[in-house]
C-alpha cells in the first residue's frame, strides 16, 4: 500500500510537471478599435494593433489581447493568429465579434476631473523597491510620462544591500524623483515610510515591476475628485509578458485583474453579491495599483508593519489597508481605466513562493484586522462558514486533465479559474493559510524586539523617512 501510494504520488507529480512544461508562450498586444470614420486611412471600422510594453511585433501564434475603445480598456481576449495571416486583421475581427456580442458597458460612475471642473488632486506616487534597479528604471520612465498635471514620485529603498537604487535615482532621475530609505525589511514598513514622506492629497502605490499606462494616475485619482467620501481607489493590472509557463499559468488562474466593470464598495450599503464583505478584500484590488486619500490612510495608522512581503507574515498589507479604510466608513472604488502592466514571476519556484505567500498573507491580514479592530469579530464569526467555503474554492485543484491552453483555460477571462491549477500550488496555498496567523504574530514580536534594540528611532507603524539631501518636490 505504501509503495502504491508513493508511485501514485510520483506519477501525479510527473504529470503536473509535463503539463506545466507544455504551456507555450503567449504574445501580449493591445488593439484600439477604430470607428467607421477612423482617423487613419484604410482603417474604417478596423483597429490599430500594438505590441504590449517591451514586446516585439505580433506574429502568428497565441496572443493575449487588450481591447481599447477611445483609449479606454474594455476587454481582454485570447486569440490565435494563423501562420501567414495578418495579425491586425485576425485580431480586429476577433475583437469586433466580442464587442458586438457583449452588452453595452455601463457608464463609469467617477468622471475624470476635467469633466467635473474639479482640479486633479496633487498626488504622491510611492514605489517601494529592493535591489531591482533595472526593472525600477522602466517603471519610473512610465510614471514620469503620466498625463496627470500635478504629482511627485517617491522611491523607497527597502533594506538596501547595495547602492544601485540610490545611484540610479541620483544619476538618472535627479530633481524628478525623491529617494528615501527604510532600513528594516518589509513592504508595509516601506509603504509607511513613503506615506510619511508623501506631500500629496492622494498617495498612490505601485511596484517596481510595472509599466504604467499613460493615463494611469489621472484615472486612478479621478474618483477622489468626484467623491469627497472616497478613501481608496484601485485599478486594473494586466501582464506585461507571458513568455514562461509560470507567467501564463498565473494569468490563466486570474492574475491580478478584477475585470472591466467599475465598482464602488460602500460600507454603508454592503453589496448583496459579496456575503463575506469586507473580509474578501482580495476582490477589491491589489497593492501594485492602489491609491488612498492621504489623511484617511494616516488616520488609520497606515499599513500594519507586521504584514507584507519581506516579513514573516509573507503578505496581506494591501488587504489590511483596504479593510481598515472601509471599516472607518470610507468608500473604495475600482476603476479598470487605471491600468498598469505587471511583470509576473517567471519560474515554477516563483509560483511556489507566491502561492504560499498568498495563502499566508490572507490569514495574516485577517489576524491583524481582528487584533486591531476586535469589534469586527462578531461580523467575522458570522461569515466564517462561508469564508471557509471561499478559502476551499480559492485553493481548489481544477481540471487537472485539461489541455494547458485553449479557450476555456487560457488568459482572458479574469473571473474564470478554468486553467489547471496544480495540486502542489493548491497544497502550498492551504499550508500558507494555516501558517499566516503564526507568521503574523512572529512578525509582530520581531518588530517589537527590533524597536527595543534600536530605541526611539527604531521601526514603528509609521516610521520617519530619511530623505536624500537636495531632492526636489514636484516633478518638473
Amino acid at each position: 500500500m505504501e509503495g502504491g501510494r508513493s508511485v501514485s504520488h510520483a506519477t501525479r507529480v510527473r504529470q503536473e510537471i509535463q503539463r506545466f512544461l507544455a504551456i507555450g508562450p503567449v504574445q501580449v498586444a493591445e488593439l484600439e478599435l477604430v470607428p467607421e470614420a477612423g482617423p487613419e486611412p484604410g482603417l474604417g471600422g478596423g483597429g490599430v494593433l500594438r505590441p504590449g510594453p517591451g514586446s516585439p511585433p505580433i506574429t502568428h501564434g497565441e496572443v493575449f489581447l487588450l481591447v481599447r475603445r477611445g483609449g479606454r480598456p474594455i476587454a481582454t481576449l485570447l486569440g490565435r493568429v494563423p501562420e501567414g495571416a495578418d495579425p491586425r486583421t485576425v485580431l480586429t475581427a476577433l475583437a469586433q465579434r466580442h464587442t458586438d456580442a457583449a452588452p453595452a458597458p455601463a457608464p463609469t460612475p467617477a468622471p475624470a476631473p476635467a469633466s467635473t471642473g474639479v482640479a486633479a488632486p496633487f498626488t504622491s506616487v510611492v514605489v517601494a523597491t529592493r535591489e531591482r534597479a533595472d526593472r525600477l528604471a522602466q517603471a519610473l520612465d512610465s510614471m514620469l510620462a503620466q498625463d496627470h498635471p500635478d504629482f511627485e514620485i517617491v522611491v523607497v529603498d527597502n533594506a538596501p544591500v547595495t547602492d544601485a537604487t540610490r545611484a540610479l535615482v541620483a544619476h538618472d532621475y535627479a530633481e524628478r524623483v525623491r529617494y528615501v530609505t527604510e532600513p528594516v525589511p518589509g513592504l508595509a514598513l516601506a509603504h509607511n515610510t513613503g506615506l510619511a514622506a508623501a506631500r500629496g492629497q492622494v498617495v498612490a502605490f505601485t511596484d517596481d515591476d510595472v509599466v504604467a499606462d499613460a493615463r494611469w494616475l489621472t484615472e486612478l485619482t479621478a474618483p477622489f475628485a468626484a467623491d469627497p467620501d472616497l478613501g481608496c481607489a484601485t485599478g486594473l493590472i494586466l501582464p506585461a509578458r507571458l513568455r514562461t509557463p509560470a507567467q501564463v499559468l498565473l494569468e490563466s488562474h486570474g492574475g491580478f485583474a478584477k475585470g472591466f466593470t467599475p465598482r464602488t464598495y460602500d460600507p454603508a450599503d454592503p453589496p448583496d453579491d459579496e456575503p463575506l464583505f469586507p473580509f474578501t478584500a482580495g476582490r477589491f484590488g491589489s497593492g501594485a495599483n492602489m491609491a488612498f486619500r492621504t489623511d484617511v490612510l494616516r488616520a488609520v495608522g497606515g499599513f500594519d508593519p507586521a504584514t507584507g512581503a519581506g516579513t514573516l507574515a509573507r503578505g496581506g498589507d494591501d488587504l489590511y489597508g483596504f479593510v481598515r479604510v472601509l471599516a472607518q466608513g470610507h468608500r473604495l472604488h475600482y476603476t479598470p481605466q487605471a491600468l498598469v502592466w505587471h511583470h509576473h514571476r517567471e519560474t515554477w519556484q516563483d509560483l511556489e513562493t507566491q502561492a504560499y505567500g498568498y495563502g499566508a498573507g490572507l490569514t495574516a491580514y485577517l489576524t491583524a484586522i481582528l487584533l486591531d479592530r476586535p469589534a469586527l469579530l462578531p461580523a467575522f464569526l458570522a461569515r466564517l462558514p462561508r469564508g471557509l467555503a471561499h478559502a476551499r474554492s480559492l485553493t481548489a485543484v481544477r481540471d487537472a486533465d485539461a489541455e494547458p491552453q485553449g479557450p476555456q483555460g487560457a488568459p482572458g477571462g479574469h473571473d474564470d479559474r478554468g486553467h489547471p491549477w496544480p495540486r502542489r500550488l493548491s497544497r502550498l496555498q492551504r499550508k500558507g493559510m494555516a501558517y499566516g496567523p503564526v507568521g503574523y504574530l512572529r512578525a509582530r514580536r520581531a518588530l517589537r524586539a527590533a524597536a527595543r534594540a534600536s530605541g526611539p528611532s527604531g521601526p514603528s507603524g509609521m516610521p520617519g523617512a530619511s530623505s536624500t539631501p537636495g531632492a526636489s518636490g514636484r516633478p518638473r
